[in-house]
């Protein structure tokens, strides 16, 4: 049975949206060790339509690393009542049924399924217990610039849940792992 572990970036202010804005400096070798673990361990990858379009548009230019490579090949699924025809190849639209077909796929798939971000999809499974794991790479910074939309800390479903692990990197990053209490 796979495990869905969600891999989020986020600010000392909140701030989850844009990464690629402020998180590249901090992303050192030991951060880069600890993401390509994270991928070598997932089979699939699940994404929301936005994360989806984001990542189709950047990973697909990419070639010839462990990282691209993976993240071109692997098996993708993407939560969306909109996009009909993904090119990125090996990708899935999943219908209507987002949290029965996320439970079918944990059963299905045996490695992880790992997914990045804590937007609408990861929200909705976390709501319905569907989340094994959830990392937060904490950034030594406040970027100063999120909305509403673009904080974690928002109205959600009531989870609890249990430090799991600790990793702090040389660039100042924490990565906690929390999973259900």
């Amino acid at each position: 049975m796979g495990k869905i572990i969600e891999s989020t970036y986020i600010t000392l202010d909140g701030v989850m949206e844009d990464p690629q804005l402020w998180s590249f400096d901090y992303f050192d070798p030991s951060a880069m060790e600890y993401a390509s673990e994270v991928l070598r361990r997932s089979d699939a990858l699940l994404m929301g339509r936005r994360t989806y379009e984001g990542f189709a548009e950047a990973w697909t230019q990419r070639s010839g690393d462990e990282f691209s490579d993976k993240f071109n090949s692997m098996k993708k699924y993407v939560a969306s009542t909109t996009l009909q025809d993904p090119t990125w190849n090996n990708t899935t639209v999943l219908g209507s049924d987002v949290v029965g077909e996320v439970a079918a796929l944990k059963q299905e798939i045996d490695g992880d399924i790992v997914m990045y971000g804590h937007g609408p999809v990861a929200r909705l499974l976390l709501e319905h217990n569907l989340l094994d794991e959830i990392r937060l790479w904490i950034h030594p910074l406040f970027w100063g610039k999120g909305t509403s939309e673009d904080i974690l800390f928002r109205p959600s479903a009531e989870a609890r849940l249990q430090l799991a692990d600790t990793k702090v990197l040389g660039s100042g990053v924490v990565i906690l792992t929390y999973t259900p209490a």
